[in-house]
C-alpha cells in the first residue's frame, strides 16, 4: 500500500480527533492533502470563511443522535460527499467485574460501540448512493485478548469487532468497505483519561491486584510508539484500493501475543496474563 498523496481530495470524517489517535491522524491527512474532518464534543461548526484551515474541527457527541446527524449534515453540505469515516472516539474504563457498575458499563459502551453505531447510520445513506467508501473502525488488541481489570473496555472492542465484520459483509454489494484497526500500546492521553468505576477505590476487595494491573499498563502505555505511526498505518489504508480486514499495529511483542492466543491452550494464555499483570 503506498500513502502517497491522493489525485482528487477524499472527504475524511474522524471522530474523537482533539487529542491522541485522532488529533495525530486528523493532522497527518491534512498534511497529505485530504479534507479532513474531525470532531470533539467543545468544538464549533467553523465559519465556512475559516475553511483554509486544516484539519476542520467540528462538533460531535457520538452518544448524541441529534448531535451526530448535525455534524454529518455540515459536512455533506459544505462537501457533497464523505469518502472515509474513522469512528476513533472512545473511552477506556479500569475494574474489577464486580466493582462495575450496570450504569457504568452502559456508558462505556454508549461512546465505544453505540457511538460507532451511530455514526455509521448516519453516514452509511450516502455512502450507499455513492456506491463507495471506507469506514475504519478503531478497534484495539484489546478486543483479542481480554485484559483483566479491563474486561468491560475488552468487551466493546469484542463487540466492535463482531459489528465490524457483519457490516464488511452486508456492505459488499454496495461497494463500501469496513476495515478495522486494531492498536496496542501507545503513548498518548488514554492513560490519563482513563476512568475507574466509583466502587474501585477504597474497600474493594480488588483493589491492590487492580492497582498493580493499571501500572503495568500505564508502563507500557507511557513507553509505546508515537501516535503518528498509527496515523501512517491509517493513511496506508485509506491509499489502498483494496484493504485488508484489520490491521493490527503496535509493539511487535503485543502482536506476537494475540497471535499466540490463537494456538495456546487457554489455560495457557491466563496463566501468561496473569504473569504480565502481576496477578
Amino acid at each position: 500500500m503506498s500513502s502517497a498523496e491522493p489525485d482528487s481530495p477524499k472527504v475524511v470524517l474522524i471522530t474523537g480527533a482533539s487529542a491522541g489517535f485522532g488529533k495525530a491522524s486528523a493532522e497527518h491527512l491534512a498534511r497529505l492533502g485530504y479534507r479532513v474532518y474531525g470532531t470533539s464534543r467543545r468544538a464549533e461548526f467553523p465559519d465556512p470563511s475559516d475553511f483554509g484551515a486544516a484539519p476542520f474541527m467540528i462538533p460531535m457527541d457520538v452518544c448524541d443522535d441529534a448531535s451526530v446527524g448535525r455534524a454529518v449534515e455540515f459536512i455533506l453540505k459544505h462537501e457533497g460527499r464523505i469518502d472515509v469515516v474513522v469512528n476513533n472516539a472512545g473511552v477506556g474504563l479500569a475494574a474489577a467485574i464486580e466493582d462495575t457498575s450496570v450504569e457504568e458499563g452502559k456508558a462505556l459502551f454508549e461512546t465505544n460501540f453505540f457511538g460507532v453505531l451511530r455514526v455509521c447510520r448516519a453516514v452509511l445513506p450516502t455512502l450507499r448512493a455513492q456506491h463507495s467508501g471506507l469506514i475504519v473502525n478503531v478497534s484495539s488488541l484489546g478486543g483479542l485478548v481480554t485484559i483483566p481489570f479491563q474486561g468491560l473496555y475488552s468487551a466493546s472492542k469484542y463487540a466492535l469487532e463482531s459489528m465490524s465484520d457483519a457490516m464488511r459483509m452486508e456492505l459488499h454489494c454496495f461497494g463500501v468497505k469496513v476495515v478495522l484497526l486494531e492498536p496496542g500500546d501507545f503513548k498518548t492521553d488514554f492513560t490519563e483519561s482513563r476512568i475507574f468505576s466509583a466502587e474501585s477505590g477504597e474497600g474493594s476487595a480488588y483493589r491492590e491486584t487492580c492497582q498493580r494491573a493499571v501500572a503495568v499498563m500505564e508502563r507500557d502505555e507511557q513507553g509505546g510508539a508515537d501516535p503518528r505511526e498509527f496515523a501512517e498505518a491509517l493513511a496506508k489504508i485509506i491509499a489502498s484500493s483494496s484493504p485488508g480486514n484489520r490491521y493490527p499495529v503496535g509493539a511487535l511483542s503485543q502482536r506476537l501475543g494475540v497471535a499466540a492466543r490463537r494456538v495456546l491452550p487457554s489455560a495457557l494464555l491466563d496463566r501468561a496474563l496473569r504473569a504480565v499483570y502481576k496477578l
